[in-house]
């Protein structure tokens, strides 16, 4: 019912306890019971509730766009480079205002919960512009962990893919993904990110999508997100 936009989580369950759900023309009282939406038939309040298909985007995500539906100072949101009538997409996860890159949106609360969650283990990979030449140091500090603001954060990979006195190109891998998790790892030994970008999800890489677009998640790509 809350998938459908019936109403809140909580509010469909009081509809339940108070005998407002039919199913299949029986009145249900028992919270968690479980329903074929392409067989059942759920009524409530006398008005059949139709099932939303499910949708899962994948989106490269611009700088200076907000990983929210809508923001209250006027600023852009993601929401603004998908189609209008798009309104129940919620995205799997954030990245920053100045960060880019792959991100996942869907109507699927399951589905965003396993993509972020820290015990479903699926790693996000970043590639990351700094100033300046790196010591292989750094990487090692990164996988053995950093304790900053209380927390640990720690790439479960990282490695220089390029590096000379101007600029390096570093790769970070991690599988909780902190509140800004990988700007907070050069702050903490004094670096400025110059550029950052999530370029994997899981197996699903962000590819040739092309800067501000988006496309759907295949079956299989789906499939290998949900354990």
């Amino acid at each position: 019912m809350a998938e459908s936009g019936v109403a809140s989580r909580r509010a469909s369950e009081n509809f339940i306890l108070a005998g407002r759900v039919e199913v299949n023309g029986e009145v249900v009282r028992k919270l968690g019971t479980q329903v074929d939406p392409i067989h059942d038939q759920v009524v409530v309040d006398g008005r059949l509730v139709k099932p939303h298909r499910k949708i899962y985007i994948a989106l490269n995500k611009p700088a200076g766009y907000l990983c929210t539906r809508k923001d209250p100072q006027g600023r852009k949101a993601i929401s603004d480079l998908l189609p209008a009538e798009w309104t129940n997409l919620y995205s799997a996860g954030r990245l920053d205002r100045d960060s880019e890159g792959l991100i996942f949106l869907s109507n699927d609360g399951d589905f965003c919960l396993k993509v972020t969650h820290p015990r479903y283990g699926i790693r996000k990979t970043y590639r990351v512009v700094v100033p300046g030449r790196v010591s292989p140091v750094l990487v090692t500090r990164f996988q053995q962990g950093i304790h900053q603001g209380g927390d640990l954060l720690k790439a479960q990979k990282a490695r220089i893919l390029k590096t000379n006195n101007t600029q390096s190109l570093l790769e970070i891998e991690l599988s909780e993904g902190k509140n800004r998790e990988v700007r907070r790892m050069f702050e903490s030994q004094d670096i400025q990110v110059l550029h950052l970008q999530r370029v994997q999800i899981g197996t699903i890489k962000i590819g040739e999508l092309p800067l501000g677009k988006w496309r759907t998640l295949t079956e299989t790509e789906i499939n290998s997100l949900l354990p």
